[in-house]
């Protein structure tokens, strides 16, 4: 690709827009990571049913540890292993990230891509890009530009040809808590490599394991986050709210609260399913912060990326 294309790309992600990146391991499905709509827009483009945690990609070390702890054992994994298919667990700073791409968590998986182009995009734009694979959901992750094909147009994507990918699968993903390396996912970066590096052979997560933690091998294996502390109950559309002083409310457009509902956190008062996902997370934060006893929570018309938003209310109120 010429300068000019990676210069329209980088523009592109800084206002917002999704970019289908080449990695060695698959094509990704691009956005900054700290822009909430943008995020939104990779789930509403993917038609993926559900908010679980995305890899944040990153030019190098430096720019992954101003978004998540380090640690001596993270520096010494990614010393070996970055650029390249491992993706570090880690807790991350606040602010850095949208919480959408950590699904409310308080960890985010972080690796540095071993592709010139996504490396040259990386370094041009300073931005951490959540990448799931460019693909919708349910269907064979890219390993070539073709396989893309225009299937992200609606969402005026932009197509970085950048050829076959090298490795051709995901990558490994391993959570690092001080001095302990679990692997959550098998990738392109085998325990053996991992046990050279580290000097010992690294766990292999059971499933459980797996779920505290990010990001989820399958969508719908996290059963609970973002669970607010306060009871939450949900509302169907056309059913009465609660009343009373004890009760926030998470409204998709309110138009219908009951009056005198002080405590209110409205998703988008023009029922734009992108918006209200991009404030999902912040609004459910909000109201567990406020002084109020319990949560009441509006799902949202059962369509699209409603299906992504209402998944996760239900989980947040323990039905998932």
């Amino acid at each position: 690709m010429s300068a000019s294309e990676i210069t329209a790309a980088v523009a592109h992600l800084e206002q917002g827009g999704l970019v289908v990146m080449p990695t060695e391991t698959v094509y990704g499905l691009a956005a900054n990571a700290a822009d909430d709509e943008a995020v939104a827009r990779i789930f509403a483009a993917k038609q993926r049913p559900a908010f679980d945690p995305l890899i944040v990609h990153v030019a190098d070390a430096d720019a992954a540890w101003k978004r998540a702890f380090d640690t001596p054992v993270a520096r010494r994994l990614a010393a070996a292993f970055w650029p390249g298919p491992l993706t570090l667990v880690l807790q991350r700073r606040p602010g850095c990230v949208s919480d959408l791409v950590t699904s409310g968590m308080e960890t985010v998986g972080l690796r540095c891509p071993d592709h010139p182009l996504a490396l040259e995009l990386l370094r041009r734009s300073g931005l951490g890009l959540a990448a799931p694979s460019a693909n919708i959901f349910g269907r064979t992750s890219p390993t070539t530009a073709a396989h893309v094909g225009e299937q992200f147009a609606a969402y005026g994507a932009l197509l970085m040809d950048g050829g076959s990918c090298r490795v051709g699968l995901e990558s490994t993903v391993v959570a690092v808590q001080h001095e302990q390396v679990v692997i959550l996912r098998p990738g392109g970066i085998s325990r053996e490599q991992l046990h050279a590096v580290l000097g010992h052979e690294p766990e292999l997560a059971s499933r459980d394991t797996r779920a505290q933690h990010l990001p989820a091998p399958a969508p719908g294996m996290l059963a609970s986050h973002y669970a607010p502390s306060k009871p939450l109950r949900l509302r169907a559309p056309g059913q009465a709210w609660p009343r009373g002083s004890q009760w926030g409310y998470c409204a998709f457009t309110g138009a219908d609260l009951p009056d005198g509902a002080t405590v209110q956190e409205v998703l988008s008062p023009h029922g734009d399913p992108i918006q209200a996902a991009s404030r999902l997370f912040a609004a459910l934060r909000q109201l567990d912060a406020a002084p109020i006893a319990q949560i009441c929570a509006e799902l949202v018309p059962d369509q699209g990326l409603g299906l992504a938003i209402n998944d996760r209310l239900r989980r947040a109120a323990g039905m998932g």
